[in-house]
């Protein structure tokens, strides 16, 4: 045998090995035996090249955003996992959101770490309540907002306690339904105040309810740099029901709104898109086919999973970047080729 056939027999060797061994522990650690078949192989470079990043201007914070952003929060609630960020960096991922320890538990301690190594070369964004006793349909008064304008300002330090650092560059309104809220002074100059101790450089929110007139109300304010959305091929999501909102536009139905909040200088980053398709897993249902009317031939025949395709769709239909959360390689690849090769399924000027 010649000196190269050996070598190359060595390398597949040390590669079927590092597949295995790395295998054999994500599924110790998951459970799910695709996801570890793919992580071996991931690790031990058989899976191939990934697709090229690409980036889109986050309204006006100037930021060039990778297409998918990172969302930490589900990930990282229980246990760090710096080898999902670190290949999510190293592949071109450079936006990362996250959200404070009352609702997602460690996420941002365990973010703490990565951002020591990485923090200059990534745009971090975090969230917290805007904390009032208020409905949706109610309007603030101004006692309520002196103390919701407190509150959120004291989970904004809280926030950069938990992560290690001095300053976030986005900082949200999280689930964001009330317009009085969205419009209110007195809250906005607790970011203004944060803004100007260097704490934070930009003002967003997400919402999951009402979020059409809450889009609408930011756009109009003129205060909001980024806007993180629950919408699908369908239409908006509905948070309550774990459903498309009833009665919803189709999403090009919604463009006009996405286009007004654009014009505004809001950056638009998606969420929620494929939640409706997974339905309810444990109960041994789902809607892989619920979107399917709304996709043109091209994205149909695309080697797509239901879950990329939606992904697709939403980014070449009105948004900037979507945020998804990733559990492991496998998944982390999935969301990142639907993000990168989403123009290539479209016939869209």
């Amino acid at each position: 045998m010649s000196d190269s056939a050996v070598s190359s027999t060595r390398r597949r060797f040390v590669q079927y090995g590092t597949m295995l061994g790395v295998g054999a522990q994500a599924l110790l650690r998951s459970g799910d035996v695709k996801a570890s078949i793919f992580d071996g192989k991931e690790a031990a470079g058989l899976n191939g090249p990934w697709p090229e990043m690409k980036y889109r201007t986050l309204g006006r914070t100037g930021h060039k955003s990778s297409r998918l952003v990172f969302g930490c929060g589900a990930t990282l609630s229980r246990e760090p996992h710096d080898d999902l960020l670190n290949a999510a960096f190293d592949a071109g991922v450079n936006t990362f959101d996250v959200g404070f320890s009352d609702y997602y538990s460690d996420a941002e301690k365990n973010l703490a770490p990565f951002l020591k190594t990485h923090r200059e070369k990534i745009f971090l964004i975090s969230k917290a309540y805007v904390p009032t006793d208020i409905d949706w349909d109610e309007t603030i008064t101004l006692p309520q907002a002196k103390a919701a304008a407190k509150g959120w300002s004291g989970y904004l330090d809280g926030s950069l306690k938990e992560l290690g650092v001095d300053h976030v560059d986005a900082y949200y309104y999280m689930a964001s339904n009330n317009v009085s809220v969205i419009s209110n002074e007195e809250i906005y100059r607790a970011f203004e105040d944060a803004k100007a101790a260097g704490k934070v450089s930009y003002l967003g929110l997400s919402t999951h309810q009402n979020a059409a007139n809450v889009l609408s109300t930011a756009a109009d304010t003129g205060w909001f740099d980024l806007a993180m959305i629950a919408i699908t091929p369908g239409g908006w999501y509905d948070w309550e029901d774990k459903s498309v909102l009833d009665g919803t536009p189709p999403m090009t139905g919604i463009r006009p709104l996405l286009d007004k909040a654009r014009d505004a200088g809001i950056g638009l980053v998606g969420m929620k898109a494929g939640r409706f398709l997974a339905g309810r897993a444990w109960l041994g249902w789902g809607n892989p086919d619920a979107f399917n009317d709304f996709y043109e031939p091209k994205l149909l025949e695309a080697k797509l999973s239901e879950f990329q395709r939606s992904y697709a769709y939403v980014l070449e239909h009105g948004l900037d970047v979507v945020n998804a959360d990733m559990q492991s390689l496998l998944h982390l690849r999935e969301n990142f080729t639907a993000a990168a090769t989403s123009a290539d399924y479209f016939d869209i000027a």
